[in-house]
């Protein structure tokens, strides 16, 4: 006779037990990377809804006499202690190229606060508050934790709003295109016939036609006089109507070899209407795998707007996107005096690991009796 350890036989019995979420989250904090990747999208998404507290300044505020001025890097102690500061700008004007040229002079030091008064702004629309994460101390005073552009706006504050559009449509896009794979590939994988044959042919006409001409031709339809708002729904419509057409066929997939189990035969016997043994009793069996494939359609969806506004055909200015911001880089002799025009696109990189990295994690974990 073998006996069971105490502790083997109770972490046997919290498994038993547990539901499938739980066994999901289990799994899924095992999964390190996966893990700090969700963190990193968590402070993205806290940006996301209040960008104004994390902004130094109204990125909209121009003054083209503080154009290109280089990044101001934050350094924490001074004076042999806790003292934030930036060195000041120093600006002089070329005599060949008449051209305002900016450096560093450690020596002149603009300090800097934590949860600070500046412009005000509202959270969610709703709460008026001048209370910033980060700001100078001086209220008269401007920094540029991120440098300017050619306007003299502030890079680092309109990165902050940028997150917000671009994150966002990533989102919503996604959520869409996933009620429309879920509906449209519910109902044909579930009703066949006519209804089959009519959403198959769609997603084989939508997957058929090559993908950017679809969204250049879409974005170029857009009135030039829609407000940045109704420019933002359309742009969220065409990712979504475009990027449901997978999904859809993975769900009709699922949804031909669960319509045969005795489960979906038993709801129909107790007088269960199709769509509540679609949405209660076929969907929840497979919604681990939807949102680990959703996790992964984020990315492409962030990736799609940025190109879109990049290319001057998805969100235009005064919106801002990182797209839209990406667009102040095209020029190389505007490159080359400020290179960090580019930090938007490495923000784009980072979303898109963490969010390739999240699925991944969410995808491992779906099965939690993998091995």
């Amino acid at each position: 006779m073998v006996a069971v350890a105490p502790d083997t036989s109770a972490a046997e019995d919290r498994v038993s037990v547990a539901s499938n979420w739980t066994l999901v989250w289990w799994r899924f904090r095992k999964h390190r990377l996966a893990l700090f990747s969700a963190g990193i999208l968590i402070c993205l998404y806290a940006v996301v809804i209040a960008p104004d507290f994390f902004s130094t300044q109204d990125p909209e505020l121009t003054d083209a006499r503080q154009a290109f001025i280089p990044v101001q890097t934050l350094h924490l102690f001074d004076e042999g202690g806790f003292k934030p500061w930036v060195p000041g700008i120093v600006g002089k004007r070329n005599s060949v190229t008449l051209r305002m040229e900016w450096t560093t002079d450690p020596a002149r030091k603009a300090y800097v606060g934590f949860f600070v008064q500046g412009y005000p702004y509202r959270i969610l629309g709703l709460f008026e508050t001048r209370t910033h994460l980060i700001g100078p101390v001086e209220a008269n005073q401007r920094i540029f934790l991120l440098g300017s552009d050619r306007l003299g706006r502030d890079q680092w504050s309109r990165i902050m709003h940028g997150t917000q559009t671009s994150m966002t449509i990533g989102l919503v896009a996604v959520t869409l295109s996933v009620l429309l794979g879920v509906l449209l590939g519910g109902i044909s994988g579930y009703y066949g016939g006519l209804p089959d044959q009519i959403i198959q042919r769609m997603i084989e006409l939508l997957q058929s036609v090559p993908t950017i001409p679809i969204w250049l031709a879409l974005s170029a339809a857009l009135p030039r006089d829609w407000t940045p708002q109704q420019v933002f729904f359309a742009i969220t419509v065409i990712l979504s109507l475009v990027g449901w057409t997978t999904l859809g066929r993975e769900v009709r997939g699922r949804f031909l070899a669960l319509r045969e189990e005795d489960f979906v035969l038993a709801a129909d016997l107790a007088g269960a209407s199709r769509t509540r043994i679609i949405m209660r009793h076929m969907v929840p069996t497979f919604l681990s795998h939807i949102i680990a494939t959703s996790s992964l359609a984020i990315p492409v969806m962030i990736i799609n707007e940025t190109s879109l506004s990049f290319l001057g055909l998805g969100i235009r200015p005064p919106a801002i996107s990182w797209g839209v911001l990406l667009q102040e880089a095209q020029n190389i002799q505007t490159l080359a005096l400020a290179p960090w025009l580019l930090i938007p696109g490495l923000l784009v990189i980072v979303a898109v690991l963490a969010f390739n990295l999240v699925g991944d994690g969410l995808r491992d974990a779906s099965d939690p009796y993998s091995h």
